[in-house]
C-alpha cells in the first residue's frame, strides 16, 4: 500500500486561518516501511506545540532564572515574565478583579488543590460524567455524585434537587464546560444560576473547553475555573486555578516549603510558621517559569484567533462526522447530543478499539485515543447506551494542527479496516496491539 503525501501547499493553505503548530509537518514511520505525514486527531488528550509558544520559549531560556527570590538581572526578568502571566490568564478566563491566580501543574493539580482547601464539612455535588481530575479530588460523606442527565435540562433540574437535599453549610458545585468523552458542551450558565440560588459554589473544569471557545467566570457568574497548559498548546507542565480567594486563603499550603513561607522561626522543639497570602501561599517551590511563560503565550495567540479557530474546527468536525456515518457499524457517543467542540467518540460492531487505534498508527499515520479516556463511568455507561459490550472506545480530537487530508485520511482508513480488516499481523504487548513484525524506528534522539 502507497501513501502519498499531502503537498506542502495544501497544508499551508489548511493552516492559513490558525496559529500555526510545531508539528504541522511532522512525518512518521509506517510499519510498512514508508513515511508520512503524521495525522494527529489525538488533540483532547494533549494539544501540539503552537509555533508562537516555541518562538517565546527559545527567546526566554537565556533569561531563566530563580523567580522573587534573586536580585539578579535576570532573576527579576523572570520574576516579571511569570508575575505578567498572571494577569494574562486573568484576562483570559474573564476573571473578577479580586479573583485570586494560582498557577499549578494541571487540572488535576488545580482541583486537588481546591479539594484540599474546601471549609469543613463542605457538601460537594458534581455528576459522574466527570473527568477523573474533577471526579475524584471529592470522596467522603459530603460528596453527592448525579448520575448521566440525559438532556442538558435534566442536568439542571437534577442539579437543583441534589442541592434542595443536600446538608446546610457551605457547598460546591463542580462542573465540565466540554465532555472529554464526547466534546459536548454542557450548560454552563444555567448550572451556575441554579448552584448559586442554592447557596452553593462553582467550580468550572474547563481543561477541554479552553482550546476550543472563550471562557468568561465573571458573566457565568462561575467561582472557580481549571484549565492545562498541555490541552492549550503549551505542553510544558503548566496549569492554572483562578478564582475567589478566601477560601484559598484560610487552608493550609497545598504544598510546604520555600516561597509559601512568610516567616519561619524556631519555638524550641517546634518550628512556627507564617505562610505567605495567596497565591504564593498555594505555590511553594520553585516555580515552573518557563511553562507559566508558554501557557500565557498560547492565552494571548489563541485568544486573537477565536473567529478563526471555531470557524476552522467547525468546518472539520462537520468534515468528520459526516465522514464517520459512512463507515459500516460505527456508533457515535452521546451524553445529550448538544453542539460539541472539536471531538467525536465511538465504536465500530464487532472490532476492537485497541486494534483499530494501533491499526490506523501502524499503516496509516493516524494517532487517534482508545479506552475509556480517565472518564470510565461516563464512557462505559455511554457504550451501553449504544449496545457496545466492549469497555473502550476509539475517540477522533480534531484541533489547530488538524487538516482536511487527516479528517479524510481517517474516514478511509477505517472504511478499509472494516471491509477488509488489518494489512499487518498484530500481537497483544502488555496489554496492547502491536504490529508483529514493527520495523518503525525512534527517533534519533531515543536511540544514541
Amino acid at each position: 500500500m502507497t501513501l502519498a503525501l499531502p503537498s506542502q501547499r495544501q497544508y499551508a493553505q489548511d493552516h492559513a486561518a490558525v496559529p500555526p503548530v510545531v508539528s504541522a509537518s511532522l512525518t512518521v514511520p509506517l510499519a510498512t516501511g514508508e513515511q508520512i505525514q503524521y495525522a494527529n486527531l489525538d488533540h483532547a488528550a494533549s494539544a501540539p506545540c503552537l509555533r508562537s509558544v516555541q518562538d517565546a520559549v527559545d527567546e526566554l531560556l537565556p533569561w531563566y532564572a530563580s523567580v522573587h527570590r534573586g536580585a539578579g538581572f535576570a532573576s527579576q526578568v523572570s520574576t516579571k515574565v511569570y508575575e505578567r502571566a498572571r494577569g494574562v490568564l486573568r484576562e483570559f478566563v474573564g476573571a473578577r478583579t479580586r479573583d485570586t491566580v494560582v498557577f499549578t501543574r494541571n487540572s488535576t493539580d488545580s482541583l486537588n488543590l481546591l479539594a484540599r482547601s474546601l471549609p469543613k464539612a463542605t457538601s460537594v455535588v458534581l455528576f459522574d460524567t466527570e473527568h477523573h481530575a474533577a471526579l475524584l479530588p471529592w470522596r467522603g460523606p459530603w460528596v453527592r455524585r448525579i448520575q448521566t442527565p440525559a438532556s442538558p435540562g435534566d442536568a439542571v433540574i437534577a442539579l437543583d434537587a441534589a442541592l434542595a437535599a443536600a446538608p446546610t453549610g457551605p457547598r460546591l458545585v463542580v462542573i465540565t464546560g466540554a465532555s472529554n468523552v464526547t466534546g459536548e458542551l454542557w450548560p454552563i450558565e444555567e448550572l451556575a444560576a441554579v448552584a448559586h440560588k442554592q447557596g452553593a459554589r462553582v467550580a468550572l473544569d474547563a481543561a477541554q473547553l479552553a482550546p476550543h471557545r472563550p471562557i468568561d467566570i465573571k458573566s457565568w457568574n462561575v467561582d472557580y475555573v481549571v484549565l492545562s497548559a498541555h490541552k492549550l498548546y503549551a505542553p510544558l507542565g503548566a496549569g492554572v486555578l483562578v478564582g475567589r480567594a478566601d477560601w484559598l486563603q484560610a487552608a493550609d499550603p497545598y504544598l510546604a516549603g520555600g516561597g509559601a513561607t512568610k516567616q519561619v522561626v524556631n519555638w524550641g522543639d517546634r518550628l512556627g510558621v507564617a505562610w505567605s497570602a495567596v497565591p504564593e501561599r498555594h505555590e511553594a517551590g520553585s516555580p515552573n517559569v518557563v511553562g507559566v511563560h508558554a501557557l500565557a503565550v498560547a492565552c494571548k495567540t489563541i485568544a486573537a484567533r477565536w473567529a478563526d479557530i471555531e470557524a476552522h474546527e467547525t468546518a472539520l468536525l462537520h468534515r468528520l462526522r459526516t465522514g464517520l456515518r459512512d463507515v459500516p457499524g460505527l456508533a457515535e457517543l452521546s451524553i445529550f447530543g448538544g453542539p460539541r467542540v472539536g471531538v467525536v467518540s465511538f465504536t465500530i460492531a464487532g472490532h476492537d478499539a485497541g486494534l483499530i487505534a494501533a491499526a490506523l498508527s501502524a499503516e496509516y499515520g493516524i494517532g487517534v485515543r482508545d479506552g475509556a479516556f480517565c472518564a470510565h463511568i461516563a464512557t462505559r455507561r455511554l457504550l451501553g447506551k449504544v449496545g457496545s459490550t466492549e469497555q473502550r472506545a476509539l475517540r477522533a480530537s480534531i484541533g489547530l494542527g488538524t487538516t482536511a487530508e487527516h479528517v479524510d485520511r481517517l474516514v478511509h482508513a477505517l472504511r478499509t479496516l472494516v471491509a477488509n480488516g488489518p494489512a499487518l499481523n498484530y500481537v497483544l504487548e502488555d496489554g496492547r496491539w502491536v504490529p508483529e513484525a514493527d520495523i518503525r524506528q525512534l527517533p534519533s534522539f531515543l536511540t544514541d
